[in-house]
């Protein structure tokens, strides 16, 4: 558990920056393009399956998942994204693990991923922290991304965060009576919908950064289709990420063959 000595520059476009950052983890993930994602601390079923599959879909492209570490929407989309490929930003000191209830999620993360905060080590978290902690989630992320909210939620302090800076807003698609936060952020043009998680994702593809291709490459499923193998042989030893990769058109199947795109 350091203290940054340099300044983030993602951070300046924050009304104040934090006088000093802490961190416990890969700095390396800083370099990374970063999607905020944020929202409900009870998200419906629905909810938790679309951003469980953006943040896994956006950490195969090798985008850094950055969310606030709480329960719900925050700790499904760090789980998505996997701990290698996410920032939890804390409203609390770095050596503290709150909420308790993601107590192992935090410490995959500080082990693999990075954790970050503007307090001292020691430091509890309180109401008025977690307003700060929002607005450095959403100044880290090149877009913001709110899962599910209502209205008068924390969650819209993001929101507005967002908006001072500038920055683009996109929510899921919601049916009518639910999540009544982010369907009125659509009806007043302020947020666009995500219709498409691939889409979306492919918003972030930059094939002049290799960097960028890294969490594809070195996984053992790619590393046996780089062998040319019989489709019969891959569906018998990789089952389910044959039929994730077909989706993605990360392979493709000619003669018999599994062929990577």
């Amino acid at each position: 558990m350091k203290e940054l000595e340099e300044n983030i520059p993602e951070l300046s476009s924050m009304k104040k920056q934090p006088s000093k950052i802490f961190y416990d983890g890969d700095l390396e993930l800083l370099d990374k393009v970063k999607v905020s994602i944020v929202g409900s601390r009870r998200p419906s079923k629905y909810s938790r399956m679309q951003i469980q599959k953006l943040s896994s879909s956006l950490a195969k492209l090798g985008v850094c998942v950055v969310s606030g570490g709480a329960m719900g929407i925050d700790a499904i989309a760090h789980q998505g994204a996997s701990s290698c490929s996410t920032i939890a930003v804390l409203p609390c000191g770095v050596d503290i693990r709150y909420p308790a209830v993601n107590k192992n999620l935090l410490n995959d993360i500080q082990k693999d991923g990075l954790l970050l905060s503007q307090f001292d080590l020691g430091f509890r978290a309180t109401p008025w922290s977690f307003v700060l902690r929002n607005e450095v989630v959403v100044a880290l992320g090149e877009v913001l991304v709110v899962g599910e909210a209502d209205e008068g939620s924390g969650t819209m302090r993001s929101v507005e965060f967002a908006l001072a800076m500038g920055k683009e807003i996109y929510v899921l698609p919601q049916r009518v009576g639910e999540s009544g936060a982010t369907n009125k952020l659509l009806a007043e043009g302020k947020a666009k919908a995500i219709y498409d998680i691939d889409d979306f994702v492919s918003k972030f593809k930059k094939d002049d950064d290799l960097s960028l291709h890294v969490e594809s490459v070195d996984d053992d499923f790619i590393i046996f289709c780089k062998s040319n193998p019989s489709y019969d042989e891959t569906l018998a030893r990789f089952p389910a990420r044959v039929f994730e990769a077909e989706l993605a058109g990360d392979i493709n199947i000619i003669n018999g063959r599994v062929v990577l795109n």
